[in-house]
């Protein structure tokens, strides 16, 4: 690849020396040379040499000088040609007007000259310049009635122009026969000339036109060709063809080469961000995973191919989009949103017809009419006799048509603007209405949200209440049944007993604590919990709980030491005490041999702050954020005793209830302490 780049470097510098070697030569010698038809001869060399180089500014100022001296020398070839290249160069620039009344000028000068080429190379160009601006039938006429003459005379470069022109008129007009052999014609000489961008364009368009004949083999052969081209690295030119080329494969079924060419085709176009070319494969492998019945994949490419589509202002990919859609909600059994792509399909159908009637081949003539520029001539007289009839009798009824005329404005006008008044009134009640209707529409759906969302709870808390009771409460229920049985059965002897009671009373206190939680826990999922607050001493409620937990601890082997103060707070007592049994219970779980639980209040900024610290095991930051919540969390204690992951989430309802908050600060391995704050007195 290198070794190629260095040849072509090397051969395009030194056909630009060679260039700058003529330009100089012919330079100095147009400055030796004396005013005569020679010099005008040197200096048309010159011109062309520029021209072809594009240096259009230096060629102008060569043309102006050589049109003056063949003027003062009357050298009617030197005007024709000077004239001629003025024209190419205004064509160059865009400014077909000029050009079109140089190339008039030169060619009625090469025709009093006899110059048949000369007259063939004018209509050449003007051919073109027809071409280019959508008058289809006058460029055929001009580019066909130049061709005899550079085939007679075997003018590659120029012919390979024209071939290539009527190409494409033909193509425009949908005469497909004539453009294909036209550009048959086009490549036979590009080959023999090398133009490598030109075979690229003639094979493009040749698949283009088998394509659209439905010859997906030959239209795929020419895909192929472009692709193997010299150009063919070129990104651009790969992202435009490969799309094309899956599209091909896609016609006849193909679904493996379809998808491969159009995720090629589709990954260089996002690349380069070539819009076209993402729009072409988007639509082909929307209709590819449409055919394969991947319907999500097909609306997500065609959606995107929609949004292209339309900002591109793309009517032939649009129409395929529309067709797809209507397809697949069809097919999705989506029947009132396919009418709608069926209605927008139709539309668009009708309006691209309609455009095509006007380019049609049916109005232009294909072949070579040999008394076409008489006929525009005549066509041209006649319509200038027509516009100086319509001028006389215009300017005779000029004030009789303004006085018709603003009769009339005024009368729409008038008519206009009592619609518009009674159409307001008839959309302000039309509004008023719908927005009635809205309105209860609204209040009805947010009543039936709330009552989704209260059957749902009540729902939840059923599942939950049987899932623990299945569970849980059945494991402790179970045991302390066996027990029973065993002491009936005679199965136990006294001391067995004696050392099965702390087991015995561990599975009657879990089971309390369980439905106690429970019953509280459903309340409240229940809405149905009301504090109902007193003034009470804090230190009463943890002596009564510290009571009952206190054999267990001491069998755990944990010690307690109590820090509370004789201190009021205002909240439900019951309340209270379901929390303060419940985190003691808590405390408790966690805690191994030799650990402690500390409990403490005081009194900070007019509240009651009561605290449970352990020594136990801790909580690590991950399940910190799980306490407090809603859902259910639980981790199994230092003997292995389970909860149902209810307990916090009930004291934090409860302390809310009686406007406090409770939080918990807490070290892995080196324990926990979990903080309540009550209010003292009544909130305001």
């Amino acid at each position: 690849m290198r070794k190629i780049i260095t040849l072509f470097t090397i051969l395009f510098v030194f056909l630009s020396q060679s260039q700058t070697k003529e330009l100089d030569s012919l330079s100095i010698q147009l400055a030796f040379e004396t005013q005569d038809a020679s010099k005008i001869e040197t200096s048309l060399k010159l011109i062309k040499l520029l021209y072809d180089i594009k240096d259009y500014d230096r060629a102008l100022k060569y043309i102006i000088e050589s049109e003056k001296l063949s003027t003062n020398l009357n050298y009617t070839k030197g005007i024709a040609e000077t004239n001629y290249f003025k024209a190419l160069i205004y064509a160059e620039k865009g400014d077909y007007i000029n050009a079109v009344t140089g190339y008039e000028k030169s060619k009625s000068l090469y025709k009093s000259l006899s110059d048949t080429l000369g007259i063939a190379k004018v209509n050449n160009s003007i051919g073109l310049i027809e071409i280019k601006r959508g008058n289809y039938s006058k460029g055929i006429q001009y580019s066909l009635a130049a061709i005899k003459e550079l085939e007679k005379r075997n003018l590659k470069k120029e012919l390979s122009t024209a071939y290539s022109n009527l190409a494409k008129a033909y193509q425009n007009i949908n005469a497909s026969d004539k453009a294909i052999n036209f550009n048959m014609k086009a490549v036979e000489i590009q080959t023999e000339l090398r133009d490598n961008a030109g075979l690229t364009q003639s094979y493009n368009q040749l698949a283009d036109l088998y394509s659209s004949n439905n010859e997906n083999r030959k239209a795929i052969e020419f895909y192929e060709k472009v692709l193997r081209g010299k150009n063919s690295d070129v990104d651009s030119l790969k992202g435009s063809i490969l799309p094309k080329i899956g599209a091909e494969y896609l016609k006849f079924n193909d679904y493996d080469k379809a998808a491969k060419y159009l995720l090629e085709g589709l990954n260089i176009n996002r690349k380069a961000d070539n819009k076209l070319g993402i729009l072409t494969a988007l639509n082909s492998l929307g209709e590819l995973n449409l055919q394969t019945n991947r319907l999500k994949i097909a609306h997500s490419q065609l959606y995107e191919a929609g949004i292209i589509a339309k900002g591109l202002d793309n009517k032939v990919e649009l129409l395929k989009y529309y067709r797809l859609m209507m397809k697949l909600d069809s097919t999705k059994n989506n029947f009132d949103r396919a009418f709608i792509w069926q209605r927008e399909y139709y539309n668009l159908k009708n309006s691209l017809n309609n455009s095509y009637k006007l380019k049609s081949s049916d109005s232009v003539s294909l072949d070579f009419d040999p008394n076409f520029e008489n006929d525009l001539a005549l066509n041209n007289s006649e319509e200038g006799s027509i516009d100086t009839l319509v001028g006389l009798e215009g300017s005779t009824d000029k004030f009789k048509l303004i006085f018709y005329g603003l009769l009339a404005a005024l009368a729409i006008v008038s008519t206009f603007l009592i619609l518009i008044y009674l159409k307001r009134n008839n959309n302000i009640k039309y509004t008023q209405e719908l927005e009635e209707k809205n309105l209860k529409i609204e209040l009805q759906n947010e009543a039936f949200v709330e009552q989704t969302k209260h059957l749902e709870n009540v729902n939840n808390v059923k599942d939950k209440l049987f899932s623990i009771v299945s569970h849980d409460l059945k494991d402790s229920l179970s045991s302390i049944n066996g027990f029973i049985d065993l002491l009936r059965d005679g199965s136990l002897s006294k001391e067995e007993f004696d050392n099965l009671i702390p087991e015995l009373s561990e599975n009657a206190n879990n089971a309390s604590l369980l439905l106690f939680n429970l019953l509280n826990w459903s309340k409240s999922q229940m809405q149905s919990l009301e504090p109902k607050p007193t003034l009470f001493d804090v230190q009463e409620v943890f002596e009564e709980k510290v009571k009952l937990v206190l054999p267990r601890m001491e069998s755990k082997g944990i010690q307690l030491i109590n820090h509370t103060l004789r201190d009021f707070t205002y909240a439900d007592r019951s309340m209270f005490e379901i929390v303060i049994q419940n985190l003691l219970a808590n405390a408790l779980k966690f805690c191994k041999k030799g650990d402690t639980i500390t409990i403490a209040n005081h009194i900070s900024n007019g509240n009651c702050i009561i605290s449970i610290a352990d020594t136990g095991i801790g909580i690590s930051k991950h399940n910190l954020d799980k306490l407090f919540k809603n859902s259910s969390f639980t981790t199994v204690g230092t003997n292995n005793e389970k909860g149902t992951g209810l307990g916090l989430s009930i004291c934090k309802e409860l302390v809310e209830l009686n406007h406090g908050k409770i939080w918990v600060e807490s070290t892995v391995n080196e324990g926990s302490t979990f903080y309540v704050q009550l209010p003292k007195s009544r909130p305001a």
